[in-house]
């Protein structure tokens, strides 16, 4: 295989160069490492006991060869039988669809006690990392004559879609993706190989993989059992195809080897994952448009929808079923958002951003060449920000309406088709309608998924209510017709949603498959409120799009030119920040102290299990079988001495971010000591800034994992499988 797997390593741009030359910063302290770079690294002097080649070399096999990204999630394979390692809360959404009532997977958890009955993780996908190309070049060669900002960017982003179907019809059997590393700076082309077929193998007990539920989440000490087993799977052939009986388990180039002893406190560890979205080289007004607008609103509206859902699913069990994946993500997201905002406000971000750019703009008048080509930079961001902030709240609007109303979104997907099929010669209405259908029905399977009409009334309602009290320069056209239809708006709104969705034939999905859907000429003839109001949405989100375009290209220049300028005020090179491709972070198991006169420790034990369960909170309850062998001291061989119990999860100062959910922790040989699932509170800013005192990652340790596998629910296959003796 040709192999440069590009890993790109995320530094935080420094709070303040002051505070850079006080601390005497090194700047391998923090981010995730570019695999070509590690040789430059001394990873031996950190702890490392293998050789860096071990671990990337595009000439061999090594250890990013075991590496997946599984619905969004990091994964690992551990056997050579396709056994997948990740976490609990990255296949929640698999399990949820295969739980009924009947068999609750979700909350009874599964065990496959033989390949047959391994089932189907519907949704998710693997994709391993393949190769990786710069392509910078290419992408920015296509716009050095260009100065239009909204045209800039679409010439851009022609090239890198241009560039990604080059490679794939070079090679059909990967999925090739141009990821912008540095905005409008750097551009690097991805090729992916991607695994349709997935399965659920083991999956514990919900009170084991989300014990503490929201209680803990984001918070230590912690106790959660976050993991899960899921097995990668071919045709007899070795090539990727849909799930089907005859299909084989897939055959990984490389399987990381566990290592059931585990770690203790100092010891050297690495991570290597897919971290999603950080946000480090930016300026002052990005993070305050973050805490200002973006994360208290999205934070309250997931806090309203949970809040509506919880209440619908309470005597419902169906209904608590279908709506517990995106209950889950709300809430994680919205603790994620308030503990943003807490952090931001707690080291003053906003602030130190300032500093630190008011020092740029003075290093910039300095310099006469620096002044003629960047002179009005930090003028330019800082009043292009002034016009994004005006727009902010009505921007808000339109990225949330089709995520929080289903029917909004299934309206939007049937609008865009019939617009479509509108387009096409009356010869080939048909032909077109025939091909695209199965995709179109696809999509609106997955937007029924979570569907509950009183659910969406209610969201729906508020939606509406939050457009009402925007001003008149951030009106959102369609809500506006509908609020003014009378002095009491709360009143207007209730019945104009009362009365829309409650006629609407798109409440019914046997109906819109069956009849709306069943001809081009009863897609044409349909039409409802609900259409109606989202094709205005849609029309003004088209008519706004102009210069949203506009500002978006400026924003991709003024970037571009911020990092370039700033790496030679700060003379050194910027390492692109995460963006869900391939990295590598290092550090040490360690406590912190996150307040004066408290230091929490670096490991937690099935005690801690048993003493939050006495506290009467539900999110504490655990299987009776835990407190049984606890108190019967059965921990077999995962017991760790000093502890004299069984370490649940563990602490280590490495950089991540969401997206390396499920990153295996392995320790200084390359061995699997642990899966990565969360960070301590005040490390929800990491996406913003990292900082060795406050920054922790949280990681469920394997000596846990096993002795639930053996000890709970008896699937010593699994154990032998990962070549642990018992």
């Amino acid at each position: 295989m040709h192999k440069k797997t590009f890993v790109a390593l995320v530094l935080s741009i420094p709070l303040c160069l002051l505070l850079i030359l006080q601390s005497a910063y090194k700047p391998w302290e923090e981010g995730m490492f570019p695999l070509s770079e590690i040789h430059k690294v001394d990873l031996k002097k950190a702890g490392l006991k293998i050789s860096v080649n071990e671990i990337y070399n595009p000439k061999a096999n090594s250890l990013i060869d075991a590496l997946v990204n599984v619905g969004g999630c990091t994964g690992s394979f551990i056997s050579n039988e396709g056994l997948i390692i990740t976490n609990h809360h990255c296949a929640f959404s698999a399990v949820q669809l295969a739980s009924t009532p009947e068999n609750d997977y979700l909350n009874k958890g599964f065990v496959a006690r033989g390949r047959e009955q391994e089932i189907e993780a519907k949704g998710l996908t693997c994709r391993i990392t393949d190769s990786y190309d710069d392509v910078s070049d290419r992408v920015l060669g296509a716009v050095t004559q260009i100065s239009d900002p909204a045209s800039r960017l679409k010439l851009i982003n022609d090239a890198m879609k241009n560039i990604a179907a080059e490679a794939e019809k070079k090679d059909p059997s990967i999925k090739a993706e141009v990821s912008e590393m540095f905005i409008g700076k750097t551009y690097v082309l991805f090729r992916y190989k991607t695994i349709q077929d997935v399965r659920l193998v083991y999956v514990p007990n919900r009170q084991i993989g989300e014990f503490g539920g929201e209680t803990d989440n984001w918070v230590w000490p912690r106790h959660t059992g976050d993991f899960s087993f899921m097995r990668a799977y071919v045709a007899p052939d070795g090539s990727p195809a849909k799930f089907a009986k005859d299909n084989i388990p897939y055959k990984p180039k490389k399987f990381l080897r566990v290592n059931p002893n585990g770690t203790n406190e100092e010891d050297f560890v690495f991570i290597l994952g897919y971290p999603g979205r950080t946000y480090r080289h930016r300026p002052a007004q990005f993070i305050e448009y973050q805490q200002k607008f973006v994360l208290p609103y999205v934070a309250d509206l997931y806090d309203f929808q949970n809040g509506v859902m919880e209440k619908a699913g309470k005597n419902d069990k169906t209904l608590e079923l279908k709506l517990a994946t995106r209950i889950k993500r709300n809430a994680n997201t919205l603790k994620n958002y308030r503990g943003k905002i807490q952090g931001l406000k707690g080291i003053d971000l906003v602030s130190q951003k300032k500093k630190e750019d008011a020092g740029l703009a003075q290093f910039i008048n300095g310099n006469v060449s620096l002044k003629a080509k960047y002179g009005s930079l930090m003028a330019d961001i800082d009043n292009l920000y002034k016009i994004i902030n005006g727009d902010a709240q009505r921007d808000l609007w339109f990225t949330q309406i089709y995520t929080s109303t289903t029917l909004i979104t299934v309206a939007k997907n049937i609008n865009a088709f019939k617009a479509a099929l509108d387009a096409q010669p009356a010869a080939q209405k048909q032909a077109f309608f025939e091909q695209n259908l199965p995709k179109l029905k696809q999509i609106l399977e997955k937007n029924y998924e979570s569907y509950d009409f009183d659910v969406d009334k209610m969201i729906f309602k508020r939606m509406l209510e939050d457009a009402a009290a925007f001003n008149l320069t951030q009106k959102v056209d369609a809500a506006g017709k509908i609020s003014g239809r009378g002095s009491d708006v709360k009143t207007v709104i209730d019945q104009y949603v009362e009365t829309t969705l409650g006629i609407s034939k798109l409440n019914n999905q046997s109906y819109v498959f069956n009849t709306i859907l069943l001809s081009p000429k009863s897609v044409a003839n349909y039409n409802d409120g609900v259409m109606i109001f989202e094709k205005e949405i849609a029309k003004q989100i088209t008519e706004l799009s102009p210069e949203k375009d506009r500002r978006e290209g400026l924003l991709n220049k003024l970037m571009g030119d911020y990092v370039n300028v700033k790496e030679r005020f700060l003379q050194k090179n910027f390492i692109p920040d995460a963006n869900s491709t391939l990295r590598l972070t290092y550090g040490h198991v360690r406590g912190y102290k996150p307040a004066d006169a408290t230091y929490l420790r670096a490991y937690t034990s099935i005690r801690g299990i048993i003493e939050k369960g006495s506290s009467g909170n539900p999110d504490f309850a655990y299987p009776e079988q835990i407190r049984t062998l606890w108190e019967a001291k059965d921990f077999g061989p995962y017991a760790k001495k000093n502890l004299n119990d069984v370490p649940v999860a563990f602490l280590y100062n490495m950089d991540t971010t969401g997206g390396n959910s499920g990153s295996p922790v392995m320790n200084a040989l390359g061995e699997l000591v642990g899966v990565n699932f969360d960070r301590s509170y005040s490390a929800t800013i990491n996406d913003y800034a990292w900082n060795e005192s406050y920054s922790r990652s949280i990681g469920v340790d394997i000596r846990y994992i096993l002795w639930v596998a053996s000890k709970i629910d008896k699937a010593d296959f699994l154990v032998r499988e990962m070549g642990v003796k018992l």
